[in-house]
């Protein structure tokens, strides 16, 4: 089995953060590998892994890093894959990861989801897999079609809780 996404973690300690994305990328069975690297203290290791992800089969890269957060845009530079950033909170609620990703120089661009989303980032990046992947496509569907049965449901339990002044 290949990998479809390659999560990157600054460091084990983004592990908390970044196991929601792991959780649903395997609810869906979409294959994913995951691995720590860093743009300060492996430099050459992230350039290698990132000029050769595309030719494993990897279709997505998601890049989790905080304060600083070079990561997503280093990896950015070394391949034409979609790159999602992940901010994650440490230093000032994780604003100074969440401003060093979204703001890439032109030409490198890199998406990004909220700090510590990891699961909007797998839902991302099966989103892009899905365009050419019918089967990934399906599951998609499936979970968001339950995700509107829980607003639905919400909805049910909230209609039967009564006030005296609540009209619906």
């Amino acid at each position: 089995m290949s990998p479809l996404v390659s999560i990157i973690m600054g460091s084990a300690s983004d592990m908390p953060v970044v196991e929601k994305a792991c959780v649903f990328l395997n609810e869906l069975g979409v294959p994913f590998e995951l691995n720590a690297l860093s743009a300060h203290r492996t430099p050459e290791q992230v350039s290698r892994f990132a000029s050769n992800t595309k030719g494993r089969g990897v279709k997505v890269i998601i890049a989790a890093a905080g304060m600083a957060a070079a990561l997503p845009g280093a990896i950015a530079a070394h391949t034409t894959l979609p790159v999602i950033g992940l901010p994650v909170k440490g230093m000032l609620d994780g604003l100074d990861a969440l401003l060093s990703i979204v703001q890439m120089p032109p030409g490198i661009p890199v998406a990004t989801v909220g700090v510590n989303q990891a699961a909007n980032a797998a839902i991302l990046a099966c989103e892009m897999i899905a365009l050419g992947d019918s089967s990934v496509a399906a599951k998609l569907e499936k979970y968001k079609a339950g995700l509107c049965e829980k607003i639905e449901k919400a909805n049910s339990d909230l209609a039967a809780i009564r006030y005296e002044y609540k009209t619906n």
